[in-house]
């Protein structure tokens, strides 16, 4: 009798780190076309110097991969489930929400906290671009671990 095995969410140290890479592109992808709509990336992009929109997508791009493994490093283990991914995920969304424009740009680009300015329209749309990251990160985040083919030495289950 054929059967096949599933591999748990939590995974290895390396797997966690591979899915939260992975759920960071891909959550970086949709959230960097929101932020090229809105004509944020220049902002970003005068992080490294530059007022390229083109700057500012790759450096949000290198961000969200940074950003997407160590969701998983964090997040991982505590992320079995789609719900679970999701709502880790948006609960990172909201930390780097705050951790991003209203802490660290600001500061990297001389304009200080900008935490008078959290619940204005821009900080608002912002916000919700970091929910929709988390989001995309924590789901993609359990997928990739839940899809992967079982390997020796990672945690496998019959299904």
């Amino acid at each position: 009798m054929a059967t096949r095995t599933q591999a748990t969410a939590s995974g290895s140290l390396v797997q966690r780190i591979l899915g939260g890479v992975v759920g960071g592109v891909v959550g970086g992808l949709v959230f960097g076309a929101l932020m090229a709509v809105m004509g944020m990336l220049p902002m970003v992009a005068m992080v490294v110097g530059s007022e390229s929109a083109t700057v500012g997508f790759l450096y949000h791009m290198f961000n969200s991969f940074i950003i997407g493994a160590v969701f998983g490093l964090i997040f991982g283990s505590l992320s079995h489930t789609y719900a679970q991914g999701a709502g880790w995920g948006l609960l990172y969304g909201v930390i780097w929400w705050v951790l991003g424009p209203l802490v660290l740009m600001p500061l990297l680009l001389g304009m200080g906290l900008q935490f008078g300015m959290a619940f204005t329209a821009p900080m608002l749309m912002s916000l919700l671009g970091h929910l929709i990251y988390g989001f995309l990160t924590g789901l993609v985040y359990v997928a990739y671990l839940q899809l992967r083919p079982a390997t020796s030495g990672t945690e496998a289950r019959r299904v």
